[in-house]
């Protein structure tokens, strides 16, 4: 259940002259309060940003944390906690030079070790993190969390001094500068979580150092972020981003269109809602690089079978499902997402009735006879119910096969793909920095983050040569040729659609600015009435 918002609006309203293609005329009432509102839909599994997987606990970690690095112009890599760097001409070892002007919450100053025990924390086998593969470009990391080392000395991540980080590579990696800008690289205190344990996410145990505090969390309820008086690089304009968690989104828009949220995205606009939405100069879409796709458990049958894997993707109309989820996603076969280097709209597997069924025959199942049951997993939060009914239909028409559908909350969700993935499921791969070894490595055989449990070592090696290759024609050849394997041959997933977020954004809220990558920031958010103030 919904907690109750607090804030009340003042009655001023302020009529806009509409310009441009036909739309409604705005009212827009200016909030009596200094509180961003918004809708994160479920509760975030975990705010320990060495365990977080999933874009809602990152939502909130990357306005209470900061990394070395962060994005500039152009999604360009720029200075943050690190005020500088120096790379070897070999380009396999990095020297970072920390800011001197940065303090956790709790008054302590910011130090290199911080950074050396948050990425050994990460690699560490013991806790389990699905994203330690992301620091297997440094040496040794690979070893100690596969468990072939022991010994956490041999990852090449050293504090020199208080101020100064050394990172070795065993490779040049062009992304990791960008990498770094993620949260599982983010510094952690040693001394906090062996104090604390499991606890020490709880707001009254959590000490972090980005332009907003945790202040509260009432779990499945909302979330509180106050402004961090002390943050290195300026003070937020706003006091409070007050989050609550709304699963439906037909109540969450009722919210934002009462005035009493401010910003909405995709998991609070209900699907048949986007047409008249669509009206309103307060709806936005921003294309993202983020893919959706069907994921397979190659290791249960009768998906331990390619044949079978190729008929399930080749009896999928995607732009029929475009058109279902009124424009929240482009119809794709492909993987890598337009904008990036590698992507080719020719890859993957068209939708092809006749051809599915021909697969399914040569599998043994001729018109569906004889298949076993199958389970279908989704989350149930968004569209994700309209798609899966879609797919359900399409899977009985088109191969004769019955499905059945099931959906668990968020958290639920992420917990039993990590645990024991069922043979089909819908899954979406959002970009944590924008180059293609982002998608391209989620499906490698170690990855911590491939529910799948496919694993083709050629596809491995196809991916790690194109991730130090510098020619960039050389490059997509290898993507291509990797990318084929993945969505024609072996087929563990079947991309259906590319994102496109839908938002509704009240017209007073100024610097709320949406991207590609789908982060936001609120440090950059203030009121438009706040301006001459």
């Amino acid at each position: 259940m919904v907690g109750r918002l607090i804030s009340l609006l003042i009655p001023a309203i302020i009529l806009l002259h509409c310009e441009g293609r036909e739309k409604e005329s705005l009212s827009i009432v200016l909030p009596n309060r200094d509180s961003l509102n918004i809708n994160i839909g479920s509760e975030p599994p975990t705010l320990d940003w060495s365990l977080a997987t999933d874009s809602t606990s990152y939502a909130i970690i990357l306005n209470i944390m900061d990394g070395l690095t962060r994005f500039g112009k152009d999604y360009k890599p720029e200075p943050s906690l690190a005020e500088s760097w120096e790379i070897s001409e070999d380009g396999k070892t990095i020297i970072f030079h920390l800011r001197k002007n940065v303090f956790w919450s709790d008054g302590r100053p910011l130090k290199a070790k911080d950074f050396e025990y948050s990425w050994k924390r990460l690699l560490n086998p013991k806790t389990g993190a699905d994203y330690a593969y992301f620091l297997y470009d440094i040496e040794g990391a690979e070893e100690y969390n596969t468990g072939k080392e022991d010994d956490s000395q041999k990852v090449g991540v050293k504090a020199l001094d208080d101020n100064t980080l050394l990172v070795k590579l065993k490779r040049p990696a062009s992304y990791f500068l960008s990498l770094l800008t993620f949260m599982s690289t983010f510094p952690m205190r040693e001394d906090v979580v062996k104090k604390h344990g499991l606890k020490w996410t709880e707001p009254k145990n959590i000490v972090t150092l980005g332009p907003f505090l945790l202040s509260s969390w009432r779990h499945h309820e909302k979330i509180l972020l106050t402004k961090n008086p002390n943050y290195w690089g300026g003070k937020p304009k706003l006091n409070e981003v007050e989050m609550i968690m709304n699963e439906n989104p037909t109540s969450a828009l009722a919210l934002y269109e009462g005035g009493e949220l401010d910003y909405i995205d995709g998991r609070s606009i209900p699907t048949l809602e986007v047409p008249r939405l669509r009206l309103s100069r307060e709806f936005n879409t921003e294309p993202q690089f983020r893919g959706n796709y069907i994921g397979f458990n190659v290791k249960k049958p009768p998906f331990d079978n390619p044949l079978v894997r190729r008929a399930f993707s080749a009896a999928i109309d995607r732009a029929k499902i475009a058109e279902l989820i009124q424009g929240a996603g482009v119809p794709t076969t492909s993987w890598i997402p337009q904008g990036m280097l590698g992507y080719d709209s020719e890859i993957g597997i068209e939708f092809n009735p006749e051809q599915a069924r021909a697969w399914l025959a040569e599998a043994g199942y001729s018109d569906g006879n004889g298949f076993p049951e199958v389970v279908f997993l989704y989350p149930d939060v968004g569209s994700n119910r309209i798609v899966s009914e879609a797919l359900q239909s399409m899977w009985k028409r088109y191969l004769g096969v019955d499905v059945e559908l099931q959906n668990q909350e968020w958290k639920v969700y992420l917990s039993t793909l990590d645990t024991d993935p069922p043979q089909v499921f819908r899954a979406n791969w959002g970009a944590d920095f924008p180059d293609p070894h982002n998608f391209m490595n989620l499906f490698e055989c170690n990855s911590g983050n491939n529910e799948t449990r496919w694993c083709n070592k050629l596809y491995d090696e196809l991916v790690e040569k194109a991730a130090v290759e510098e020619n960039p024609e050389k490059r997509v050849a290898l993507y291509k040729e990797a990318q084929k394997i993945l969505t024609e041959t072996d087929v563990p997933i079947a991309p259906i659609l590319r994102s496109i977020q839908q938002s509704m954004i009240k017209p007073y809220v100024v610097g709320l600015n949406l991207n590609p990558l789908g982060m936001v920031f609120f440090n950059q958010v203030y009121f438009a009435d706040k301006i001459s103030n």
